[in-house]
């Protein structure tokens, strides 16, 4: 259901429907407003809509980093506990623990390997 004066474009979700009370404000330069304008029309959306989103989607991003990496940190067990028992391979309390060990020291550096995968290439400079 539309409201008076709502795009009609963007649906309503639960998070746009709950009332917004609170406001933050910053000063930018001119140039940097050019640049968040792009930024936000690149996107669809206005200058604030872009803005609100970023801030969210980096204030949560922290929240998001840890899961990711816990997530790679139990694919390297998997993958360091399947690969001997694959090959036929006892693994021993000692094997599990220099697995364990070993992920818990990588997860971060290897966590941030696989990001770096799905980033866009960056340009190349002529």
């Amino acid at each position: 259901m539309a409201t008076r004066g709502a795009n009609p474009n963007h649906a309503r979700t639960d998070e746009t429907s709950l009332s917004r009370t609170e406001s933050l404000a910053t000063r930018f330069t001119e140039a940097e407003v050019s640049t968040l304008g792009n930024a936000a029309a690149a996107a669809g959306k206005t200058i604030r809509a872009w803005s609100r989103d970023v801030l969210l989607r980096e204030a949560r991003r922290a929240q998001e980093d840890m899961l990711f990496t816990e997530l790679i940190a139990t694919r390297m067990v998997l993958l360091n506990l399947l690969k001997p028992l694959a090959m036929g391979q006892p693994v021993t309390a000692e094997d599990f623990a220099r697995i364990t060990a070993s992920v818990r020291n990588e997860k971060r550096k290897v966590a941030q390997e696989i990001q770096q995968q799905y980033l866009p290439a960056a340009p190349k400079e002529a």
